[in-house]
């Protein structure tokens, strides 16, 4: 359900009920892409159920699930057929095309060959935890990520705003500290996997694959001034993940001892979404609520300015997320 995962805290949400909401998503229900149009987004049921509902409510978590379908020309066939037209121009005028009048006619080929692309569909899982004051978004990118929650922000309604999590320590630092004492907080375990970077124009970066990382050597790296950006943990011998510097979390996987539980659900009582749900979002629950700890708690406004800010973290911009200083305390 999530191999990645961007955490925001909600700051505001006068909630509608679940009938209310799923008017409001109907509206923006997915459509594929029209012959001339390269790309279209939309909101999907999530049991995958034709005419279902597109707000699942489970144990008190609202599940959504986002389509985004892509068109697009390959850009060798473009380049191919710009290349005969501009000859084909010459040879007739004596003037080959160029600038302003050869980009038209670029735009002019891949507007005539669109109807034909191949579209590439991909779906997105949106969790919204209102007890926790959380939503997670199932990807790592800042842009996708602000792109999806404007539409939340427009669709919701509640005056609903959400702020990208951030916490006491920021992850980097809190990771360098790690590696450098070869030990991971309560709960958790340091897997194989990380990454380090000099935090300046060099950008020089050292990378650990499916390596130990008691290593000496990676605190001399720290030592030096290289931070890590990503660092593969294990939380509780239940699910691993990457943790990133702007507290993302990637390749999120359940280990076997959950995934027996999901098994033995399943012969008993069938497969089924709800079971799922449940167990993906209590794991992640709790996960998350010990990875904030491990990181200091929230971080609380103080005097407009948050008490730490995670290294590169991305920007909350979208229309309707306010940058943390504007964020109500």
């Amino acid at each position: 359900m999530f191999k990645n995962a961007l955490v925001y805290r909600i700051e505001h949400w006068d909630a509608p009920d679940l009938a209310t909401i799923e008017e409001r998503l109907d509206g923006a229900r997915f459509v594929a892409c029209g012959a001339s149009e390269p790309e279209s987004s939309g909101f999907v049921e999530p049991r995958g159920e034709n005419h279902g509902a597109l707000a699942e409510s489970v144990g008190g978590q609202i599940i959504l699930k986002l389509r985004a379908e892509t068109k697009a020309v390959p850009g060798g066939v473009v380049k191919d057929e710009l290349e005969r037209r501009l000859d084909a121009i010459e040879q007739e005028t004596g003037r080959r095309p160029k600038g302003k009048r050869a980009k038209e006619l670029k735009d002019e080929i891949v507007r005539e060959l669109l109807p034909r692309a191949f579209p590439k569909r991909s779906a997105t899982m949106v969790w919204i935890a209102p007890q926790a004051g959380l939503v997670v978004i199932g990807v790592t990118g800042a842009k996708k990520a602000d792109a999806i929650v404007t539409r939340l922000v427009e669709l919701l309604g509640g005056s609903f705003r959400l702020g990208l999590a951030q916490t006491q320590l920021a992850p980097a630092t809190a990771m360098a500290a790690w590696l450098g004492d070869k030990e991971a907080p309560g709960g958790f375990t340091i897997d194989r996997d990380c990454e380090l970077k000099q935090p300046d124009s060099e950008k020089a970066a050292v990378r650990y694959a499916r390596h130990t990382l008691e290593l000496d050597e990676i605190g001399e790296h720290i030592r030096q001034g290289k931070l890590p950006t990503q660092l593969a943990l294990t939380w509780n011998a239940r699910v691993s993940f990457v943790l990133s510097e702007s507290m993302a979390l990637k390749k999120i996987k359940l280990l076997d001892g959950v995934l027996e539980q999901v098994e033995a659900q399943a012969q008993r009582e069938g497969r089924d979404f709800d079971a799922d749900v449940a167990i993906v979002t209590g794991e992640l629950s709790k996960l998350i609520a010990d990875l904030v700890e491990a990181l200091g708690g929230w971080a609380e406004r103080q005097e407009g300015v948050p008490a730490a800010a995670p290294a590169a973290a991305p920007a909350a911009t979208a229309a309707g997320v306010a940058p943390w200083d504007e964020l109500p305390a």
